[in-house]
């Protein structure tokens, strides 16, 4: 017992009992498990028990430049980046206008083609390009802001609407306060229930070195949450900012950089071919090969000529440096860390580093399987819900208000991402296919994963019917008059005579 539990012991043995025991029960439960015992190998363990928004405010700032330093000069950053991007983003998540009135879904459908084309703010990009950009800030940054611009009529856009996307800088960080309505976190307001009602937005990207006016560069404007989107992937309750992907292995990334560095410093030396002269003389004794001397240190330098044969005086001695190899440790090494950086992003071994030497067929579906559904997860829990439906919904509220489509009275949306890469394209279709005729699939979603519109494919294959019908062609690859092991399909009866259905 401390003094305290002695103390009170003194004056109240009942209490003081009372104490030891919960003390004693306490220390039970912690030595129950092994991950909160505290002894030599946990000593140096410091842990918090702050708030997600506490922990990652005090880190956001350097996670993001040194996330954005490796993508920009580690080649595993750069491709894991491009790995996870071009798989949840590819050519595009597509939406289809889905409604009781087909009439509106293609008229809906037709304004949404043509405003996909011009809504970014920057006139460079459609809406695929910006949704590759949201997503690629997203796993550099942490998290993306898009802003909705509502543009005037002399602009010329059918649809007055575009989208800026915006890096997590503009966000002012050092807004996080109470306030009279609720409170503010890291530049994010909120009221009183918890609801996001503005958000604290810089003019300027604050690191933008072109500004003219420093004092602009501090200066940030309250901006309604409703024209901000905020996509970020949450992954603790009541967390308002997001993380870098690359957070659980940015030291890891950072300490195979320098290894490598110093791996090839250790190569370059090794390959310095150095010899090392013992004379009785010493150093003023006579050279053993033909002479230089350095002009800037003054140093005698020896030189070797292939094929020389030089007979020593006795005394004299050459030993040539050898310097160890360790080729066979340094590939283990470089594969134990590519492995665990590639775990650090859920990412296969293969994809961060384009290896497949130790790889079979099997083996690389079989790891392709768990990304995927990470990739899955990424699309629908945070890309589709925080991006894709809110600019759906903005679009066709400021759609109808200029008079391009009706009122959209209970129109949905289906979004439709792309397929992933095909290993064995045969095997993968007749996958397809049988998902298609047991119902798990409709044709539509198939051919929209391909990146083609269903409504426009339908209408193509409808047209090239016809042309061949017209000319009377007969093609292998039409179902209509030819069945999958090549033989003619047969006509259905008009009428027949006799039990068999044979034709009069």
């Amino acid at each position: 017992m401390n003094w305290l539990d002695q103390a009170i012991s003194w004056v109240s043995p009942e209490r003081g009992l009372r104490r030891v025991r919960a003390r004693r029960a306490a220390e039970i439960v912690r030595m129950a498990y092994e991950g909160a015992r505290l002894d030599r190998r946990t000593r140096t363990w410091i842990t918090t028990g702050n708030s997600a928004n506490a922990e990652i405010g005090s880190a956001l700032v350097r996670l993001r430049e040194r996330s954005r330093d490796l993508i920009r000069n580690n080649p595993y950053a750069a491709r894991a980046v491009d790995e996870i991007v071009g798989n949840a983003i590819g050519t595009g998540i597509t939406a289809q206008a889905r409604s009781d009135k087909d009439k509106l879904a293609k008229t809906i459908q037709s304004v949404w083609l043509d405003w996909i084309e011009e809504c970014d703010a920057d006139n460079q990009v459609d809406l695929y390009g910006i949704q590759d950009l949201v997503a690629r800030t997203v796993f550099e940054s942490g998290e993306c802001l898009v802003r909705f611009r509502v543009r005037p009529e002399k602009d010329g856009l059918k649809v007055p609407l575009q989208l800026q996307v915006l890096e997590p800088d503009y966000l002012d960080e050092s807004k996080t306060q109470e306030t009279d309505t609720g409170y503010i976190i890291q530049g994010i307001e909120f009221d009183l229930v918890g609801r996001r009602t503005f958000y604290w937005l810089f003019k300027q990207h604050p690191g933008d070195v072109t500004r003219t006016s420093r004092k602009g560069n501090f200066l940030s404007e309250r901006v309604p949450a409703e024209e901000v989107l905020h996509i970020y992937r949450k992954k603790r309750p009541g967390q308002v900012r997001g993380v870098p992907w690359l957070a659980p292995v940015i030291i890891t990334l950072r300490d195979l950089d320098e290894y490598e560095e110093a791996e090839l410093v250790r190569k370059k030396i090794e390959a310095c071919f150095a010899a090392f002269v013992t004379q009785p003389e010493g150093v003023e004794g006579p050279p053993i090969a033909p002479t230089t001397t350095d002009s800037e240190t003054g140093h005698k330098v020896e030189t070797f000529e292939p094929g020389m044969i030089e007979y020593l005086r006795p005394g004299e001695q050459i030993t040539f440096a050898n310097p160890a190899s360790t080729a066979g440790a340094y590939r283990e090494f470089v594969a134990t860390k590519q492995a665990t950086i590639a775990t650090g992003l859920q990412l296969t071994y293969e994809q961060l580093t384009g290896d497949l030497s130790r790889v079979n067929y099997s083996s690389y579906r079989a790891g392709l399987m768990s990304f995927r559904s990470g990739i899955e997860s990424f699309r629908w829990l945070t890309f589709v819900k925080m991006f894709c439906q809110p600019v759906w919904d903005r679009f066709l509220r400021i759609a109808a208000l200029a008079g391009q489509i009706p009122e959209p009275e209970g129109m949905g949306c289906e979004w439709t991402p792309p397929g992933f890469g095909s290993v064995d394209p045969y095997k993968d279709a007749v996958a397809t296919l049988t998902q298609i005729r047991t119902g798990q699939k409709t044709w539509e979603q198939a051919v929209a994963e391909q990146g083609f519109d269903p409504a426009e494919q339908l209408e193509r294959i409808a047209a090239i019917n016809q042309k061949w019908d017209a000319k009377e062609i007969v093609l292998d690859c039409d179902p209509r008059k030819v069945s999958k092991t090549g033989t003619a399909q047969s006509e259905p009866a008009q009428g027949t005579d006799g039990q068999d259905g044979s034709r009069a």
